[in-house]
């Protein structure tokens, strides 16, 4: 399993798996305080549940799909138009103005916001696993994706990207060591974060179990996995495990699996990555779940 992820560039992050976007050395108390940021001593629990989100079509798919957890939006003097703001104000939510300069204290200089920022609590999106299993209806074409510590958060991304395109009932995510939502994953997933069940998940092998005793199949994706994606039929439930970009899958994890599927790849080529060999292995999975397409 490691050699598809032991192509990723190793760079210096955050507890999250991301590069830190905020420089404050510019800023002064008030400025900080203008966008909610404040030192250490004063800041609250719950405000570091608080995520930025930046960009219009990320806002669009938080609006659509998941309002409730935007509860304040900034916009440029170009972005402010009238209809988005009348909408925002019809939703309740809060709207401030932002300079471009400003923006970028907030959420980087290099990013992309196009002068729209939302603050997002992320706890609102995210879905506890008993909660979830409550409304949860297994059929065939039920297929689900656990995150088995995935660090990176553009491999996060781009899992729940390819996992809404492909037609997943929800992403699951551990609690601990594993990148959480934020920014640069909502940015990634090109707001598909906002569009499925984001699962909260404790223990990865006890989730395994449970999802067993529904009926679901569990898949682990390994280089040298037992079964080639292309013999496998995919005629149940399906829980497909993407392991950590280092380490790939635990042994132990494995061991609660069903199968392992690999991917045939050209031996020139030594791996591929989690959120690629996540993308063939679900498009595989869509093939013989066409329905989940339309």
């Amino acid at each position: 399993m490691e050699g598809w992820q032991s192509g990723l560039t190793r760079r210096t992050r955050n507890a999250v798996g991301e590069k830190s976007p905020h420089r404050f050395k510019s800023c002064t108390l008030r400025e900080m305080k203008k966008f909610g940021f404040k030192p250490r001593r004063l800041r609250e629990k719950k405000e570091t549940e608080k995520i930025y989100i930046y960009g219009k079509h990320a806002l669009e798919e938080a609006l659509k799909n998941a309002p409730r957890s935007v509860s304040k939006v900034f916009l440029s003097q170009e972005a402010g138009e009238k209809e988005l703001v009348s909408r925002l104000k019809s939703l309740g939510i809060s709207v401030g103005t932002i300079k471009n300069k400003e923006a970028s204290w907030m959420v980087g200089k290099e990013t992309s916001h196009q002068g729209v920022i939302a603050v997002i609590n992320p706890s609102i999106l995210m879905v506890d696993f008993a909660d979830f299993l409550t409304g949860l209806k297994p059929a065939n074409d039920t297929m689900l994706v656990l995150l088995d510590e995935l660090i990176d958060p553009h491999n996060v991304g781009a899992v729940i990207r390819s996992a809404a395109a492909f037609g997943a009932s929800g992403i699951l995510m551990p609690s601990r060591n594993q990148a959480q939502i934020t920014g640069a994953v909502v940015k990634v997933s090109a707001g598909m974060a906002f569009s499925l069940p984001i699962v909260s998940i404790g223990n990865i092998n006890q989730t395994i179990d449970s999802l067993k005793k529904l009926g679901f199949k569990s898949y682990a994706l390994a280089m040298d996995g037992s079964k080639d994606i292309s013999d496998e039929n995919f005629d149940g439930p399906t829980l497909f495990v993407v392991g950590n970009e280092g380490r790939g899958i635990r042994e132990k994890t494995f061991e609660h699996c069903d199968a392992t599927l690999r991917i045939p790849i050209n031996p020139k080529c030594e791996s591929l990555n989690a959120s690629v060999s996540a993308a063939i292995v679900l498009y595989a999975w869509s093939v013989k779940h066409s329905k989940t397409l339309k």
